[in-house]
This record gives structure tokens, sequence and C-alpha cells, in this order.
């Protein structure tokens, strides 16, 4: 078995190891750098290519409601001049329904005040007749 010789550290190789040592964190840091600004630029990109898209769907969302806005506008005119013309026509089926209503009303009033009259007339010439046939009554026989 071979005895392997024991290397000693000198100064030199020390310094040549912590150099070879501040060399490896020197390139770790510059490539951690770069991730960092590759990451950053990469979170920009789709921080802007999401505000885009946001605002895509806002200005479609904004397009949409608006074309909702108006459709329900130009529906709901329509509704209130359709209500308006049935309102109208009730106005004037009920006009009419009360005009005929009062006719008819006013006609049975009259003929009701007419026999009235009648009756009214009839019984005062009844009890005239009737105390004109008493007095001559009356009278005759006495």
């Amino acid at each position: 078995m071979a005895v392997m010789a024991k290397e000693t550290w000198t100064d030199q190789r020390l310094d040549d190891l912590n150099k070879r040592v501040d060399q490896g964190f020197n390139e770790t840091r510059e490539e951690f750098r770069a991730l960092r600004a590759e990451t950053m630029g990469e979170f920009q990109a789709v921080r802007t290519e999401t505000m885009g898209e946001f605002q895509a769907i806002r200005t479609e969302t904004k397009g949409e409601f608006q074309a909702i806005r108006t459709e329900m506008k130009g529906e709901f005119q329509a509704v209130r001049a359709e209500i308006k013309g049935e309102f109208q026509a009730v106005r004037a089926e009920m006009s009419s329904e009360f005009q005929a209503v009062r006719s008819e009303l006013g006609g049975q009033i009259a003929a009701l005040h007419r026999m009235t009259l009648q009756l009214f007339a009839g019984m005062i010439l009844t009890l005239v007749l009737g105390f004109g046939g008493m007095i001559v009554t009356l009278l005759t026989q006495s």
C-alpha cells in the first residue's frame, strides 16, 4: 500500500483557493443579478400584458353595457307607448260606457219623474172626485 504524501497548504495555495472562492461567489452574484433582472423583466412583461387584457375587457364590457342600456331604453319606450295606447283605449271605452249609462239613467229618471207626476195627479184627481162625490151625496140626501 502506498502511502500518500500529505500536502501542505502554503500561503500561495491558500491565496489561490481564496481567489477561486471569491471568483465563484462573484460569478454566483452575477448569475443571481442576471436572473433577478430577467425575472423582473418577465414580471413586467406579464404585468403589461395583463393590464392590456384588463383594459380590453373593460372596453368590451363598457360597450356591451352601453348596448344593453340602449336596447333597454328602446324597449322601455316601446312599453310606455303600448301602455299609453292601452290606457287611452280603456279611457275612451270607459267614457263611452259612462255616457251610455248616463243616457240610460237620464231616460229612466225622466220616465220615473213622469210616472210620479201621473201618479200624483191621479191621486189628486181621485181625492177631488172622491170629495166631490161625497159632497154631492151629502147635498142630495139632505
